[in-house]
Parts: C-alpha cells; sequence; structure tokens
C-alpha cells in the first residue's frame, strides 16, 4: 500500500503520521522538542528537529506501508541560518523571539509603514525574520556571510538535509516580512530596504510541489527510500487551515483554541485593521484571519469559576449550557480576560458582567460568557468582504456542544465539526503531496472528502435570530461604555 509520510516540526514536537491516497491514518508517533530561554531570545537546536526526525522515520517504517513520498509542515516566522553543508551556523531564531525590534523600526522608517502592509499584507514589527536577518549581518557579519540560505520554516531545514535544496512554501514564506502576498515573489523593494541580498532566502514553491528528491546521503542517514520526491508542503498555518475546509473563498473557519481565529480564504490579501494575511496552499488564493487573544481560554475560567476546587469542572458547565436560556436573561458579557487584539485592540481590557439580577444563575453568567466570545466571532466575520456560505469549527471549544448551538445562533449559519480532528492538518498535508502525484485532483476534493468523514453540522435555531441580533448590539456598546473602567 502506498503512503505519504507526513512530519509537523512544531515548537513543542515533531509530529510523524503516515497517510494512505485515501487519507487513511496508518500509523503516528511524536517527539518532543526543547526550547532554549534567554531573555528575550527564544531558540531552538534544529539538529534537534532533524534527530527526531530520524528517530520518527524509522518508527513509521515499521509500519510496513511502501512510502513513496514525504510532506511536511512546521512552525513559521523562524530564522534559520544554514551553511554550505547545510549544517546551522547557529540555533533557530523562533518567531516568539522579539530581539530585532531596533532593526524592524528602522526599516519601518526607511519603507513606510503603509508602504509595508501594502506589499507583505501584514505588521511589521521585531519578531519578523527580515529584521532579525538584518541583525545577523549587523551583529555577527561572518555568520551573515557564511550563510547559504536563511530558512523561514522549521520544516526547511528537515527538507533541506533531506534533499540538499534550500526552499520555503509560500505560506510560511508569508510571514518573513519580505515576500510580496500578491505576486507570491520575493519583494525587491522590501530586500532593497533591508539590504539584504535575495540570494541569501530560499526558493520559493507551491505546497504541492517536490521541493527535491531524497539524496543518497540522506537515504543513508535516515532509511528514507533514495529518490522519492519531498514536497514543500505549508507553514502550520496553512495545514490548519485547510483541515479546516478552508479551499475556496466563502468557506470560512473559526478556531476556537486558547486564543482563536476566523479565517476564510480569497483571491487578494484583505487589507484592513486586525486582519493578517497569508499565501494558501491552493494557488492564488490568501489566507484572511483575525486573530482573538480569548478562545477556549474563556470556557476554561467559567469552568474553574463555577467548580467545588481550582480545577475546571467541564463537565458542570457543559450541565449549565443545557439549562441555560438563549440571551442569557439579559446578562451581557466581555470576554477580554486577558486584554485583546480584535475586534478591540487594547492589552489592557478586561472581562465584564452587566446586567445581573438576584434571578441570575450560574447558568446564565456561563451562557452569556460564551456568547460574548460569539458576538466576537461575529465581529470578526464583519470584517471580511464574501458572507459566509460554509462555516466549520476547530480546537478544543469545537467539542463543547452547547457552545457549538451559541455559535451557530448567534452567527445565524450552520456550523460544521470535522472528525478525527487531532490528524486533520497531517492529512491535509498529505494532500499536498497526493496533489503532487497525480492521485488527487486538488485541494478542494480533499476538503469534500473531510465533509463526508463523520463530519457534524450544527444548524442555527432561527426562533432566536432576532433574540440574538439584539444582543448583538448589546454587546457592541458595552466595550466603549465601560472601556477604562475594566
Amino acid at each position: 500500500m502506498n503512503a505519504v509520510a507526513t512530519f509537523d516540526i512544531g515548537t513543542t514536537a515533531v509530529k510523524a503520521v503516515l497517510v494512505d491516497a485515501s487519507s487513511n491514518v496508518l500509523w503516528q508517533g511524536s517527539e518532543e522538542i526543547p526550547t532554549l530561554f534567554a531573555g528575550d531570545r527564544r531558540e531552538q537546536d534544529p539538529r534537534a528537529w532533524w534527530a527526531a526526525f530520524k528517530s520518527l522515520f524509522g518508527r513509521m517504517r515499521e509500519a510496513g506501508a511502501d512510502i513513496c513520498a514525504i510532506c511536511m509542515s512546521g512552525q513559521m516566522q523562524d530564522v534559520i541560518p544554514v551553511g554550505a553543508d547545510l549544517e546551522p551556523l547557529c540555533p533557530a531564531i523562533l518567531y516568539s523571539d522579539g530581539r530585532a525590534r531596533e532593526q524592524a523600526r528602522r526599516i519601518l522608517d526607511l519603507a513606510g509603514a503603509e508602504r509595508i502592509a501594502r506589499i507583505t499584507g501584514n505588521p511589521f514589527d521585531g519578531s519578523i525574520p527580515l529584521p532579525k536577518i538584518v541583525q545577523i549581518r549587523e551583529e555577527a557579519p561572518e555568520l551573515y556571510d557564511k550563510a547559504r540560505a536563511f530558512l523561514i520554516s522549521s520544516k526547511d531545514y528537515v527538507i533541506a538535509r533531506l534533499t540538499g535544496v534550500c526552499a520555503g512554501d509560500r505560506t510560511a514564506c508569508s510571514t518573513a516580512g519580505c515576500m510580496d502576498i500578491e505576486t507570491g515573489a520575493w519583494s525587491e523593494e522590501m530586500l532593497d530596504a533591508a539590504g539584504v541580498s535575495p540570494e541569501k532566502l530560499p526558493w520559493l514553491c507551491a505546497a504541492h510541489e517536490a521541493a527535491g528528491h531524497v539524496t543518497a546521503q540522506a537515504a543513508r542517514e535516515t532509511g528514507c527510500p533514495q529518490g522519492i520526491p519531498v514536497y514543500a508542503g505549508a507553514g502550520d498555518a496553512g495545514a490548519t487551515s485547510l483541515a479546516s475546509g478552508l479551499a475556496r473563498p466563502g468557506q470560512y473557519n473559526i478556531n476556537l483554541g486558547t486564543s482563536g481565529w476566523v479565517a476564510t480564504v480569497s483571491t487578494g490579501a484583505l487589507r484592513r485593521e486586525g486582519v493578517f494575511n497569508l499565501s494558501a496552499m491552493p494557488q492564488g488564493l490568501v489566507i484572511n484571519v483575525v486573530p482573538f487573544l480569548n478562545g477556549a481560554n474563556v470556557h476554561r475560567f467559567v469552568s474553574t469559576l463555577f467548580s467545588h476546587d481550582a480545577s475546571p469542572d467541564y463537565a458542570h458547565v457543559d450541565a449549565l449550557l443545557t439549562q441555560a436560556a438563549p440571551g442569557a436573561h439579559g446578562v451581557t458579557a466581555l470576554p477580554y480576560l486577558v486584554g485583546e487584539r480584535f475586534p478591540v485592540l487594547d492589552a489592557s481590557a478586561r472581562a465584564a458582567y452587566v446586567g445581573m439580577t438576584p434571578e441570575t444563575t450560574q447558568a446564565d453568567l456561563a451562557q452569556a460568557m460564551l456568547e460574548a466570545v460569539a458576538f466576537s466571532i461575529r465581529q470578526g466575520l464583519a470584517q471580511m468582504d464574501a458572507p459566509p456560505d460554509e462555516i466549520t469549527l476547530i480546537g478544543g471549544g469545537a467539542r463543547v456542544a452547547g457552545w457549538r448551538q451559541i455559535l451557530a445562533d448567534v452567527l445565524h449559519a450552520p456550523v460544521t465539526v470535522f472528525g478525527d480532528a487531532d490528524t486533520l492538518p497531517a492529512r491535509a498535508i498529505a494532500a499536498a503531496a497526493w496533489i503532487g502525484e497525480g492521485v488527487l485532483e486538488d485541494y478542494g476534493a480533499f476538503v469534500e472528502r473531510l465533509k463526508r468523514d463523520g463530519a457534524l453540522r450544527v444548524d442555527p435555531r432561527e426562533r432566536y435570530a432576532g433574540l440574538y441580533d439584539e444582543c448583538y448590539e448589546r454587546y457592541l456598546k458595552l466595550y466603549p461604555a465601560l472601556k477604562g473602567c475594566v
């Protein structure tokens, strides 16, 4: 049986999943990766990624499938300098490392924030790879000169070791601060402003394009079959977006992780406050993302608030939601437990309840706070151009039946939750390889398969549409009224 070996080179672990042409998972495993912390510095040793890949591939081969291709996802917005021998010249600088603030400020002054946003589709600060590369050039010029390439995603280091090719996918490279979001090419204007040579950057590929083939040396080191294709794959956001059903405009996804997002794909960057833009796995499309700081952390909060001890009692809140009335009997909440970046950009904002009476119950308070997150998501959807014709839901919050119903009711739209969510990103990455192999027609065919594989659809209850429109208007007035008070 032919299968694609997929790997996700994440921040905390390397995950491996073996996927066949019917999107069945044949084997999976993972190995943890340490992160080095020192002040503002957030680093990892790329050799740890390589060691984990070799270990996992060896275990994967025991599944007995005929591995015909390799495809990967990985953390984005990194800086990984490699030398002529493809060995790392220093630890990888991670996306959460903000050390290059001064270099970012100078590039902003030179190129202009508005022009940078027009080219890249995104904000620009010290966490972006381009100013970090400038910092290396200024503070370690010998390292800069020795660098064959500065890779942008963790997976691209492993791809380079397998193939001898320094390549990068456009989703991950959208985070570099120097890729033109419209053309999918490196921006000469941005590189000139930073004084960085384009020869120092990886070759840009589509996810389903082969970056190279396993070399004889890599085959000896890893046990991978020599000559099999290694596809470029995608940065983790690209894999997650496709895995959540985003293959064409009109399809939307809500991620209710600890923090969350609303995302869709369109034919171009959406240049509005709070919207980030990344190249999508389907060529010619852009992922438009509105991120939120408050998602499933709000569910954890109410589950702890109404618990009998210090740990969250999720079962109790689930039971409360079955008793709660839509609209929470007039109680309105703000969900900004840890500040917010959208729909308001205010790190000092805090959560609040308004409208409580002596009759207010725990069920009302739980319902109101989860409704508040749904209202924030409705604000995020309002930032997008096209109205949604399909909405999918992923993340820990997707497991909460009462919250799924709240979202469908507040958004006036059906919400779909795909089955086997833990392996969906790996199956999406495998889809890129199967397209490259000519087995799968396109990414749309992959998404249609997801809908057939145990998807759960939650329909809105139309009798509550008017009530929730009134609640939403009340919610919109709450933050302006309380700003500075909470």
